[in-house]
């Protein structure tokens, strides 16, 4: 390809160069003034020429008259003209006639024409073929095959996703071993359609069946089929499905299939009739007259809502595999997946890491191990350990730590008012989860956060739960109240309140666990959230959209009543965490726990927090000498005082 384009380029070079050339002995400068032919015939016949230069070959004619001046004349000076001068004794001299080829002189002559077509066909390449062949092959399959050079995968290097393996097994042993199942009469399905969110492994779970059945593979993208021009993208269709029953049994993977494969009859565009025949002679391929076999469609995408009917039924995508986000165990196994390469130290805990990363998919996973690598190799430590990664985790779910934000004295004290607040409401209140963590250190948008650990992947919760994640969530806002007073609560409360809103709303208007409305959905289905006047299909009366209102705002209230109620009874608690949280700025849940029921304060080696590292290890500094004097005061046990000895008589 390089070397065409070479070929190309210089020879575009070459010509450029030639017409230069000609155009230079065509257009050469004018010497003197510029006679016409009567002029000359009378200047020598008046005896006023001095002598002439004959340029036959080009017709042109240079002289100098007897005053001095020189001229040039365009003459095509025959032979009868050349004895007319001599007998008038007109001093003249001819140039030779240049020998010139019929072929030179056809080249020269065409050149101009050939060199503008090379240029047109060039630019027709470059714009249709892509680089791939140009103008016939703009209607070629752009699939590619995987080979083992860019690294075989098996059902081993896939975790996580147990049962869509277990679906996907049964492709591998029909291109293994397709007797077995003829024997019998069963046939294969002809396509497996991957559904789930990105990054749960789709596409290396498409990778891990061919690498398990040694078949070709081929991969395309569901945009490569789609152009401007119509008809392009079934003619792909059909070049990818030839060359797929050329090399059978193999394997067809179309990711992101939902591009071409949307409802039909939306729209009149070009655009659309373009992806309509598409889809056509994609479902005519699957499921048509010819038919395929030992070539298998595998299809992945994230929205199977928007995929035509036509696709979805038996003899097309027979089979639709959930590739759903891990649970617990699966996040283990895909975080030992992503630790092999990984230098890791003793104290990393895989299930601990799951536990606390609910929620994640495989790509995230990896991603969090990726993250937790370069701490450790900014903080030039040999293994990963496991302070790595929980600062990776909360980089993840929370951004990079800002300790470079300017925060006056005021707004630490109230930021660690407010997370002692969310942590005592949550430890004091039946049905919470057992707290991870509670920092002041800003990260993302938040100023400070609680963490809560998760015993195990909830699928469910129930009244008791909800109530108590609201009563925790508005633990901030009463802790502000109680301790600073009306007037000088801030702003940090918005995320806390919007998330109660959340929860009030849904469980009144989507999970009927208000009392006074009754189990009745009331959620609009093309709307986040409860919008008045709205509902499935059927207008809410004005009087039921008060009452839902205030249902909302009544669990909201009683939630925030809780919390300030808690905050009340348990204020020595409270005070206590806030003021080290103040000092340490980071404390796990086992040292609150000590805090609280032992008054045993955090000992940790002396660590410079300059440095960037987690507040885990941080260390009290001399700036905070007041702070820690508190903190003691706070700790220390009241002693009864001593009685006074009784005056003796």
């Amino acid at each position: 390809m390089q070397l065409r384009n070479f070929g190309l380029w210089a020879f575009v070079l070459l010509a450029f160069l030639i017409v230069i050339s000609v155009s230079q002995k065509s257009l050469s400068p004018v010497q003197g003034i510029e006679i016409k032919t009567y002029e000359l015939n009378q200047a020598i016949d008046a005896g006023q020429v001095e002598s002439l230069s004959v340029d036959r070959q080009n017709g042109i004619v240079k002289g100098k008259m007897k005053g001095g001046e020189d001229f040039t004349a365009n003459i095509i000076v025959s032979d009868s003209q050349l004895e007319a001068w001599n007998e008038k004794k007109v001093p003249y001299d001819v140039k030779a006639l240049k020998k010139t080829s019929l072929l030179a002189n056809f080249v020269m002559s065409i050149l101009p024409i050939v060199l503008m077509i090379g240029v047109a066909i060039w630019f027709m390449k470059s714009m249709q073929g892509g680089g791939k062949g140009g103008a016939m092959s703009f209607g070629k399959s752009r699939a590619k095959v995987l080979t083992e050079a860019q690294g075989k995968i098996t059902f081993d290097d896939v975790a996580g996703v147990e049962s869509a393996k277990e679906d996907l097994q049964e492709i591998v042993e029909f291109l293994q071993d397709p007797t077995k199942f003829h024997r019998l009469g069963a046939k294969i399905p002809r396509g497996a359609l991957l559904i789930g969110p990105p990054g749960t492994g789709k596409t290396l779970l498409a990778r891990a069946v061919a690498g398990e059945s040694g078949v070709q593979f081929y991969t395309i993208s569901g945009s490569d089929f789609v152009e401007m021009f119509v008809g392009v993208g079934a003619s792909r269709v059909r070049d990818m499905f030839e060359q797929a029953k050329a090399n059978a049994p193999c394997i067809i993977f179309i990711d992101e299939i939902d591009a071409v494969g949307r409802h039909r009859g939306v729209g009149t565009s070009g655009g659309h009739e373009e992806r309509e025949q598409t889809l056509n002679q994609l479902l005519v391929e699957m499921d048509g007259f010819d038919g395929n076999e030992g070539v298998i469609i595998i299809a992945a995408t994230n929205r199977p809502d928007v995929l035509d009917k036509a696709l979805l039924r038996p003899g097309r995508f027979d089979r639709q595999i959930e590739v759903p986000l891990p649970d617990i165990s699966g996040r283990e196994k895909i975080l030992l997946v992503h630790m092999k390469p990984v230098p890791i130290a003793k104290d990393v805990d895989n299930k601990y890491i799951a536990r606390g990363t609910p929620g994640f998919s495989g790509a995230d996973l990896a991603n969090l191990v990726n993250e937790a690598a370069l701490l450790a190799a900014r903080r030039n430590k040999r293994k990963v350990t496991m302070r790595e990664f929980e600062d990776a985790r909360d980089k993840v779910l929370m951004g990079a730590e800002r300790r470079s934000l300017s925060m006056t004295d005021e707004e630490r004290a109230n930021t660690a008012y407010h997370e002692a607040g969310h942590a005592i409401v949550g430890m004091n209140m039946p049905g919470s989860l057992p707290i991870h963590k509670a920092t002041i250190i800003p990260r993302g948008r938040a100023l400070g956060m609680v963490q809560y650990l998760p015993e195990r992947d909830q699928i469910s919760q129930s009244r008791e739960e909800m109530i108590a994640r609201m009563a925790m969530a508005m633990g901030g806002r009463a802790a502000e109240e109680l301790k600073f007073g009306y007037d000088k609560v801030t702003s940090g409360a918005s995320s806390d309140i919007e998330q109660v809103t959340s929860i009030a709303t849904a469980m009144v208007t989507e999970w009927g666990l208000s009392d006074k409305i009754g189990p009745i959905a009331y959620k609009n289905t093309d709307q986040s959230s409860f919008m008045p006047g709205i509902g499935r299909g059927t207008a809410i009366s004005p009087e039921t959209s008060r009452m839902i209102e205030d249902e909302i705002k009544r669990f909201v209230t009683e939630a925030h009543a809780t919390a300030t109620s808690i905050l009340k009874k348990k204020k020595k608690d409270w005070t206590k965490l806030a003021e080290a949280l103040l000092e340490y700025e980071t404390l796990s849940g086992d040292e609150i726990k000590n805090l609280l029921e032992d008054d045993i304060l955090p000992k940790r080696p002396d660590f410079d927090k300059s440095s960037g590292g987690s507040g885990l290890s941080a260390v009290p500094t001399t700036a905070k000498a007041k702070v820690k004097t508190k903190i003691k005061d706070a700790v220390k046990p009241k002693r009864k005082p001593k009685p006074k000895p009784k005056p003796t008589a």
